[in-house]
């Protein structure tokens, strides 16, 4: 049975945390003014501005204030402010006992996914696959993908569609939404964060690879068992695409079909969610419905 975090009211305090990669001060503060906009109080963390060579500060820093901030009982959610590179190395280090008690919402993507990931199959604990600090901007503080964070923090239900892509394969599932990052999924298979995706709709995007790593990080997931069973695969944006002097010869979207072509699932290519301006807030381990036929496709939470 999944765990849904209290949904915000005003008033609430969110936390704000560089938890992997470093993140400058104004963009921060700029993030936490709209979120403030919303009738939320903000803390700053200290990671927040510093610097650690790529890091936002050294792992023991970054640990204890997140650890600091999932005990806290007046942080009622946490924001990360951007991703890159760092919460894999303090995951284990984390204790989630007073967290399990009085679960917050943790509201990220990128390499928060194996945040998201941990939380879900250790403790069955629903968390917010959106946006970060770094995505709120002067540029895109007004549009709907950085409104659908302050409404599934409320408690809105995420229900957001998209045009058919030619590459889908249409039909109807029902599931637990999970997933993320390719990348983060692919280094966490086979650890302790590594979810169980039987009966599950999985969510992958990423950004920056070569796509022969995207092939192999899709076989790696395929010989690990989290293809084979799901109800169904949403397959959002593979931006900033790379390739080798010598090309793969696919694109990533046509190595994902090829990989699952062999199951009977719906798969739907080019979701709004990624490495993205068009990024919709998801939440994570709660039941949603996912139906794709030749006119659009639309992705809703049950409950």
């Amino acid at each position: 049975m999944i765990k849904i975090p209290p949904y915000l009211k005003k008033g609430d305090l969110i936390g704000i945390t560089c938890s992997s990669s470093k993140m400058e001060q104004y963009a921060a503060e700029y993030a936490a003014g709209v979120i403030e906009s919303w009738g939320f109080r903000v803390h700053l963390g200290i990671t927040v501005g510093t610097s650690f060579h790529n890091f936002s500060a050294p792992d023991e820093l970054r640990q204890e204030e997140l650890q600091d901030m999932l005990d806290d009982p007046e942080i009622k959610a946490i924001i990360f402010g951007r991703g890159g590179y760092g919460m894999i190395c303090i995951l284990d280090k984390l204790n989630f006992s007073r967290f399990r008690k009085h679960p917050k919402w943790l509201c990220g993507y990128s390499d928060i996914t194996a945040l998201h990931a941990h939380v879900h199959q250790r403790y069955g604990i629903a968390s917010i696959h959106s946006l970060m600090c770094s995505g709120i901007t002067a540029a895109t503080h007004e549009n709907i993908y950085v409104e659908s964070l302050r409404e599934v923090l409320t408690g809105k239900r995420g229900r957001h569609h998209c045009s058919p892509h030619a590459m889908n394969r249409n039909g109807k599932a029902k599931g637990q939404l999970v997933g993320g990052n390719l990348s983060l999924l692919a280094n966490i298979s086979g650890s302790a964060s590594q979810i169980d995706t039987k009966g599950k709709i999985l969510v992958l995007e990423d950004v920056g690879e070569y796509r022969y790593n995207i092939d192999r990080m899709m076989y790696n997931l395929k010989r690990a068992g989290w293809l084979n069973k799901l109800a169904g695969l949403v397959v959002g944006s593979f931006t900033e695409e790379r390739d080798t002097d010598t090309p793969f010869g696919q694109t990533e979207y046509e190595i994902i079909r090829n990989i699952v072509k062999e199951y009977d699932y719906p798969v739907v290519f080019d979701f709004p969610v990624g490495h993205q301006e068009q990024n919709f807030a998801l939440k994570l381990g709660i039941p949603h419905e996912l139906k794709a036929d030749n006119d659009r496709v639309l992705l809703k939470e049950l409950k």
